[in-house]
């Protein structure tokens, strides 16, 4: 056991503070290492590049502090004197300073200047490695960096990294003919010179190249050429940094093992209105499949001003026949308000409980009972249809409704002879206002669609969209969920151009496949 001398003198050094050097890789976020991300949950200060991809961001804690630091080729925000101050400043403070850099640290990140500053200034520091941008730009575009049936060497070579040495000096004849396969970081610029020098010190004019832009993300971009033509080619596709450059035999394999930018919604921008708590796994659904989910909440889902009402019911579920649940936020606050009063799922014994779909039965599930009952129809009017076939005359019904909820479950199935109990277990506000980044990136034209899955969700984007609202959703795709949505959206003056023919996400999601699988744009 330590002694406490050398314990007290080892908490007072950490008092001190310490620097995470985190690698946060290319711009996919799930590529950054679990202890990156762990060292983002622990921070009080973020410090962050132009390449760190932002979403790393809410990673951290609300009150961390986060400082941005964006270095861009010839748009410096900060120097990288300020920015060793920076990291100093801090860490002295006795904080915990995650510097969340693009790609590795230690790979043309200046990572290593950074440690040595941190180093003669007595300042604790670790480096966390990340997913360099040749590594990851290669696999996304489909290009193993080394085979070997075409080479077994690598190189990597960048020309920004220090301004007082310049591409022209490197060594091109070895560079040409003496490494298989070559990747130039920050090198568009100086794509002319790097063509001119590989083939006249012997590389031949044949030689693949592949441009891969904006790596791993959404956006990427691949051009393949070779080296007597890849700078006029890059000049009419318009391609600009930030691209590395992929020199060798090996990228002719791209063409048989190309794999993220062949998956059905590729380069897709689609907006998702859901609430945020929900956006996450619609988008991540998105996402598998290629395209880039911008959330954007429209609905915040409230308690009722009272529970009373609700709790009285659930007092009596042992009087109650059908427990009908219709969305997955019902079950959440119903199970929420049973545990609230004392009671688990053995309260519902007496009670069938009915699922309007397939996702609100899964998340009864989670709560470990099954749903007895659920229609082929996803919708109000399958509840009413399949509870009056299975007899209703003298049931007693509960269900808890959000404050929009139609009202025709309740009467529907009093007029078929049940008593029905209909206390209200959420409301669903919108947000104050859309965010700037949503609204510029629709003036932009940074979206292609717009998902829908709720009338209330049509509503409320419209309404925060305001009088703009007509010319910023023009010419989007527009997915509704189902037929009461569509209804809604065609009432606003909406036009929809995809609607499943079961109303779930999965089946949207599927509509979505099929409609750009007939308007597929061919990508490089």
């Amino acid at each position: 056991m330590p002694c406490p001398y050398r314990f007290s003198s080892r908490m007072a050094k950490l008092k001190t503070g310490i620097v995470y050097l985190i690698g946060a890789g290319p711009g996919d976020p799930g590529l950054i290492t679990v202890k990156g991300m762990d060292c983002l949950h622990r921070a009080d200060v973020v410090i962050y590049d132009y390449l760190a991809n932002p979403a790393f961001l809410s990673a951290a804690p609300e009150t961390a502090e986060r400082i941005y630091v964006g270095k861009k080729s010839g748009k410096h925000h900060s120097s990288q004197d300020e920015i060793n101050g920076l990291l100093v400043a801090k860490a002295s403070e006795g904080k915990t300073v995650a510097r969340l850099k693009g790609g590795d640290p230690y790979v043309f990140g200046r990572g290593g200047e950074e440690a040595l500053y941190l180093h003669q200034a007595g300042i604790p520091f670790e480096v966390i490695p990340g997913i360099t941008a040749s590594f990851a730009a290669a696999a996304y575009a489909g290009i193993p960096l080394t085979h070997r049936d075409y080479t077994t060497s690598l190189g990597l070579v960048t020309g920004h990294e220090n301004p007082e040495k310049k591409m022209s000096s490197l060594d091109w004849e070895r560079l040409a003919t003496g490494v298989g396969t070559l990747v130039f970081y920050m090198g568009m610029a100086n794509l002319p010179l790097i063509s001119r020098e590989l083939i006249s010190h012997g590389r031949p004019t044949s030689t693949p190249v592949a441009i891969v832009r904006w790596a791993t993300t959404p956006k990427q971009q691949t051009l393949v050429a070779t080296l007597g033509d890849v700078v006029d080619k890059v000049a009419a596709a318009g391609l600009k940094p930030p691209a590395v450059i992929i020199v060798g035999e090996v990228v002719r394999l791209r063409g048989q093992l190309r794999w993220f930018d062949t998956r059905p919604l590729f380069g897709k921008r689609v907006l998702v209105t859901r609430t945020a708590e929900q956006s996450g796994s619609f988008s991540a659904m998105l996402e598998a499949l290629g395209a880039e989910a911008v959330p954007c909440p429209v609905i915040e889902i409230v308690p009722p001003e009272s529970w009373v009402e609700l709790d009285r019911e659930i007092a009596r579920l042992d009087e109650t026949d059908y427990l009908i649940l219709t969305s997955t936020n019902a079950v959440e606050i119903f199970f929420a308000r049973l545990q609230a009063a004392g009671k688990d799922v053995r309260a519902l014994h007496r009670s069938k409980v009915v699922a309007v779909g397939p996702k609100t039965a899964a998340a009864i599930a989670a709560r470990g009972i099954h749903a007895d009952l659920m229609p082929a129809d996803y919708r109000a009017e399958g509840v009413v249809a399949l509870l009056k076939e299975a007899g209703v005359t003298g049931k007693r019904i509960l269900y808890p409704k959000a404050a929009l909820a139609r009202d025709l479950i309740p009467k529907e199935l009093e007029a078929a002879g049940a008593r029905v109990s209909a206390p209200l277990a959420y409301r669903t506000l919108a947000p104050k206002q859309l965010s700037d980044e949503v609204r510029q990136r629709l003036k932009n034209r940074e979206i292609d669609a717009v998902t829908f899955t709720s009338s209330s969700t049509v509503t409320n984007l419209l309404d925060l969209l305001g009088a703009e609202a007509t010319d910023l959703l023009a010419g989007l795709t527009i997915v509704s969920i189902g037929p009461l949505t569509t209804a809604t959206a065609h009432k606003w003056g909406l036009t929809v151009t995809v609607e499943p023919k079961d109303a779930t996400l999965e089946a949207m999601l599927a509509a979505m496949v099929d409609y750009y699988s007939q308007h597929a744009n061919i990508n490089p």
